[in-house]
């Protein structure tokens, strides 16, 4: 059983910046898949970004590439999620998943996560 704990969300201006850490315990973490996803009121839960067991590679949505930025430290079972440029309809309540271990899939898709974070509020007024 993993846990995931999310922290760093709050209320931040238009144009500011915002970083997100989800922390792991209770299983390996290493060897799983990362992802954030967001949910804004009255929309469905939205991919925003992974980064992969094999070799860290990211991937994120159309919507925040070039401005959102995923890492992670293994050694600290922790990821992270950098947010910059912040936009009012970045607005939502984002979610950390962690996938199965050893996972191949794509990583962008929710029915590839197995645990799920209790969620992090962040508000960008404009």
């Amino acid at each position: 059983q993993v846990q995931l704990v999310e922290s760093g969300g709050g209320l931040v201006q238009a144009g500011g910046s915002l970083r997100l850490s989800c922390a792991a315990s209770g299983g390996t973490f290493s060897s799983r898949n990362m992802g954030w996803f967001r949910q804004a009121p009255g929309k469905e839960r939205e991919f925003v970004g992974a980064i992969k067991w094999r070799g860290g590679t990211t991937y994120y949505a159309d919507s925040v590439r070039g401005r959102f930025t995923i890492s992670r430290d293994n050694a600290k079972n922790t990821v992270y999620l950098q947010m910059n440029s912040l936009k009012p309809e970045d607005t939502a309540v984002y979610y950390c998943a962690a996938g199965t271990p050893w996972a191949v899939g794509t990583a962008t898709r929710s029915n590839e996560y197995d645990y799920w974070g209790q969620g992090a509020q962040v508000t960008v007024s404009s």
